[in-house]
């Protein structure tokens, strides 16, 4: 049978973009994408609900990443779940879902900084 691990996100990015490189040299890119739901509270009101997935790139869509976006800019994600797992300090074993992208669709770009004009 075969199987199916697809996810898409439309969302906003809740910090910076970190660029780093693996052990053999390739780029990656992390950044927390925030998305938007409804959820009905106890009074059986709807609320807004934000929710954060950690969003990985690789390679050259990485790079891109880096270099197009920031802090609030708006973006389309198609990629795969992929559950890592992990030793702390300590010793304890941590468990993290991480949505690795192969699609990346730029909603609104980087935003510059103002740059001084002297007149």
């Amino acid at each position: 049978m075969k199987t199916v691990n697809k996810i898409t996100l439309v969302g906003h990015l809740a910090a910076d973009v970190n660029l780093m490189a693996t052990k053999k040299g390739k780029s990656r890119a992390t950044f927390p994408l925030a998305t938007n739901r409804n959820v009905k509270d106890e009074k059986g009101e709807f609320k807004d609900h934000t929710d954060y997935h950690r969003i990985v790139f690789f390679g050259p869509l990485a790079d891109i990443s880096k270099q197009l976006l920031n802090k609030g800019s708006a973006v389309y994600v198609e990629g795969k779940l992929v559950n890592n797992s992990y030793k702390n300090k300590e010793g304890v074993l941590n468990y993290r879902t991480e949505v690795w992208g192969d699609e990346l669709n730029v909603l609104t770009y980087k935003k510059e900084e103002p740059k001084e004009v002297s007149v």
